[in-house]
């Protein structure tokens, strides 16, 4: 199966993105430890596609996807070293500083963790699962409140495990809405499951207001790429946000990229009191080919999903870093004596690593249990507190892609299963790709868009939930974990090493 996710998702933060460009058009294929990249062909091979006077997709000649590549990349080039500094100069700054100091001193403490400390601990011995009882989870929340400078707020969380669940569910909120449709997505797919989004957006477009924001660096890559799983004889549109707004009401817009970080949360709010978020794109993978998760949300904590969705909104517009400041100077009432239970939102930002700061916490608070499901795992610093929660007796489960869609990560998640099972981790194959993205720590569960590399804990703009009500928590176990555990290959051996998985994670350690 080809797919497009790695190229875009690990675009090196540091590498100017005309020569990403170059090298995507002077390549056709890129070999697939990790899968392959294709430029579209179908049948019409060697053209592109332009909207006929009705909006459907009609061929056009004499346009090939890789010019549009280094078209786009240049003018994203050119957004990003002229025009952020003019209206976004605050991002930008945040992002130069953030993203130089996080690589010098990630540098070294990663250096000194595979060093020093790993080997120190794993000369002690591994113990016996203990039976200590789980960590308090009200004290935890209260320790919550000053890891994140925020309360919880209160809603209900409806779990949507598969592309079947969450998108059903998404056509039929998008055809009841009566206001307003906001979605925030990192990729906005150029495939048959993202035209019949867009169809059925274009079909509501006179009577609701929609906005749709993309990351601009995955929109690049997203009009290239599409999946092997697709019909043949799909026709698309050359551009799908051109579809989208040509002769309609939808307003669409693509999230700049300060020094190449990049927005990779996944929000959609409903007239204001209904929301999605997870794992999923729109795009047919993660509809039919993998493995993943979304949240359905309603109560009082969708307005600061909103309040989210506004403030990214704001700054991707021509005010930028002017108009996101005013929007957040009108901030967001917590209410929490709404229907429902506590719920926290969780979020990473290049000058804000709170899931980061928040899942270290949790793994050392931990004292009965750490599962895990995630299908990138390159941060050192975590799997060193994995090993030192192992060491407490914590039953430390990972599950992990047994086919990742990003090559380097495939190779650098062999000597990261390596070391846990070192420390006796258990780790877990899931058969295809799971791009589900979970966690549950001795009763408290964190999950949404953010994977466990330095991207999304570290650079990325990225939404996770967390809540600690018993009943989600065991829905999650019942409906993820457990099926999960069940379905897939327990890894008992170490796997072999070669200088090319070093070589992987050494590149996944400094820019993904």
């Amino acid at each position: 199966m080809l797919v497009k996710t790695s190229l875009i998702k690990r675009a090196c933060n540091y590498i100017s993105l005309a020569l990403i460009s170059a090298l995507s058009v002077a390549c056709s294929s890129i070999s697939s430890s990790g899968k392959n990249f294709e430029v579209e062909g179908h049948s019409l091979t060697g053209s592109e596609l332009h909207l006929g006077p009705f909006g459907k997709p009609q061929p056009v000649a004499n346009v090939t996807r890789g010019s549009k590549a280094i078209e786009s990349g240049a003018g994203l080039i050119g957004k990003a070293l002229v025009m952020d500094p003019l209206v976004r100069p605050f991002s930008t700054i945040k992002a130069f500083y953030g993203v130089t100091l996080k690589s010098a001193g990630g540098f070294f403490e990663r250096t000194f963790i595979e060093k020093v400390r790993m080997p120190k601990l794993e000369n002690k011995p591994v113990p016996e699962l203990s039976d200590t009882a789980a960590m308090d989870l009200e004290a935890w929340e209260n320790q919550l409140d000053e890891l994140t400078s925020r309360q919880s707020s209160s809603g209900r969380i409806r779990l949507l495990v598969d592309g079947d669940e969450y998108f059903s569910r998404l056509f039929s909120s998008i055809a009841t809405a009566e206001e307003s449709i906001d979605i925030r997505t990192y990729i906005y797919d150029n495939d048959d499951v993202a035209l019949e989004v867009a169809d059925l957006l274009l079909a509501r477009s006179d009577e609701v207001e929609i906005k749709i924001l993309v990351d601009g660096l995955a929109d690049l890559f997203a009009t290239r790429l599409d999946s092997s799983s697709m019909p043949g004889d799909t026709i698309l549109p050359a551009s799908m946000s051109q579809y989208l707004t040509h002769a309609s009401k939808i307003d669409f817009r693509k999230q700049s990229n300060p020094w190449f970080t990049g927005d990779h949360a996944k929000i959609t709010v409903i007239d204001q009191n209904l929301a999605f978020l997870g794992g999923m794109n729109i795009g047919r993978e993660y509809r039919y080919d993998w493995h993943d998760l979304m949240m359905e949300v309603d109560g009082p904590i969708v307005r600061q999903l909103q309040y989210e969705f506004d403030q990214a909104w704001a700054k991707s517009g021509w005010m930028g870093d002017f108009a996101w400041l005013i929007t957040a100077m009108k901030g967001y009432e917590i209410d929490t004596s709404g229907e429902g239970y506590p719920i926290r939102i969780l979020s990473t930002s290049i000058h804000d690593s709170e899931l980061y700061r928040v899942q270290l916490a949790a793994i050392r608070r931990a004292r009965n249990h750490i599962y895990i499901e995630n299908a990138y795992f390159s941060d050192d610093k975590i799997l060193f507190e994995l090993a030192r929660a192992r060491r407490r007796g914590v039953d430390v489960r990972v599950i992990l892609a047994s086919h990742g869609d990003s090559g380097i990560l495939n190779l650098s998640n062999q000597k990261a299963i390596n070391t846990m099972l070192r420390n006796g981790i258990r780790v877990y194959s899931y058969p295809g790709m799971t791009h589900v993205k979970a966690a549950v720590y001795d009763g408290w569960a964190c999950l949404g868009s953010a994977n466990f590399d330095k991207l999304s804990l570290q650079v990325n703009q990225e939404i996770n939930l967390g809540t600690s009500h018993p009943g989600f928590v065991a829905e999650l176990m019942e409906r993820v974990f457990y099926p999960d555990f069940e379905n897939s290959l327990e890894i008992r051996k170490p796997l072999p090493m070669m200088i090319r998985h070093h070589f992987a994670e050494l590149i996944a350690d400094e820019f993904l």
